[in-house]
């Protein structure tokens, strides 16, 4: 049975591979030899390949091991596929910083699952930068672990942090905050308010490592580098102090985002909460005991940059509001806002 379930599961991931990744991912997973690889014809239709490769597995005799790593390899190859959530740890008062034993970690992350669920699977790939990819198919006290629904966690050794795709299964997130907090050795976890598709953007946030390369937003020309258009028959004192505005906004807008390109969020969501405030007595609104609620959120394929975008072209004034600016600083795109 488990047998039949790991070439299904192979095989399904087998199908999401892109045919121009499949021979570098399938060389990534070093389940099948490169003997057995040279055998497989890689420009017949896909149906017919993933045949074949299924077969090569079989005759492997493939686990459900060797399935749940291809799913992580696969997984990490198309990481913006899943929605992260970031999850902070802190240690006790006075804790001192333990050595990290990675082995100890894993070893230790499963056996608390197993002890609590007996129907879950949970399987580990050591990546770059000291992180381990955990796979996990969570199951039920009646039911076995659901295999195609996985949830994925990827955590930094000696780190407070960890990113976990957004799971169904909600009533298994203290379950897995324990795991996480026992294993690494912590004392306290919190979900941060901080959501994305970009597993790299949001670990570029919370270490500060902002410095860096990112994801390009699609149009070719940022809006900052963009000309004014300003007409070469106005009054030069007129262009004389454009320029020297569009350099005020400029040299803001460098001081609060820097000359880097920006972490990449797709979103910024803001709930405010306020009562009803008026000079005039009575009134429907007056009365009223809960507070008045209002929900704003700006979406941008890359927010970040389209925030910084906005004062040099002209689009809003220069600096813009700090609940826009503070996104990377705080750590946060999702922010409640009420009364003092």
């Amino acid at each position: 049975m488990r047998r039949e379930l790991a070439g299904d599961v192979g095989r399904r991931t087998i199908l999401k591979i892109p045919m121009t990744e499949m021979m570098t991912i399938l060389k990534t997973w070093n389940f099948l030899s490169e003997n057995q690889l040279q055998t497989v014809n890689f420009r017949q239709r896909k149906e017919s390949l993933v045949q074949d490769l299924v077969l090569l597995c079989e005759e492997n005799r493939a686990s459900l091991k060797d399935a749940a790593l291809l799913d992580i390899i696969y997984t990490q190859f198309h990481r913006h596929q899943k929605v992260w959530d970031v999850f902070q740890m802190s240690k006790g008062p006075g804790e001192d910083i333990d050595l990290f034993d990675m082995e100890q970690f894993k070893s230790s992350f499963k056996k608390i699952l197993k002890r609590a669920l007996k129907n879950v699977t949970v399987s580990f790939r050591d990546a770059e930068e000291n992180a381990v990819w955990i796979r996990i198919a969570w199951g039920t006290q009646y039911r076995k672990p659901n295999q195609y629904k996985p949830a994925y966690v990827v955590y930094y050794s000696q780190t407070p942090y960890a990113f976990t795709s957004s799971s169904q299964l909600k009533s298994n997130l203290p379950l897995l905050g324990q795991a996480l907090t026992i294993a690494s050795k912590h004392h306290q976890i919190v979900k941060m308010d901080l959501r994305s598709r970009y597993l790299d953007s949001l670990k570029a946030i919370v270490f500060k490592q902002y410095n860096q390369t990112f994801e390009t937003h699609n149009s070719t020309t940022p809006l900052q580098e963009r000309s004014l258009g300003l007409d070469i028959n106005m009054d030069s004192r007129i262009i004389h102090e454009n320029k020297i505005e569009k350099e005020r906004v400029q040299r803001v807008t460098q001081e609060i985002f820097g000359d880097y390109p920006q972490p990449r969020l797709e979103f910024a969501q803001y709930k405010l909460e306020t009562k009803f405030k008026s000079d005039l007595n009575g009134g429907i609104l007056a009365e009223r005991e809960e507070p008045l609620r209002c929900l704003v959120k700006f979406s941008s394929p890359h927010l970040l940059e389209a925030l910084k975008s906005l004062a040099p072209a002209g689009i809003a004034d220069a600096p813009l509001s700090p609940l826009l600016t503070c996104i990377p600083n705080k750590g946060m795109n999702y922010f409640k806002i009420r009364d003092k």
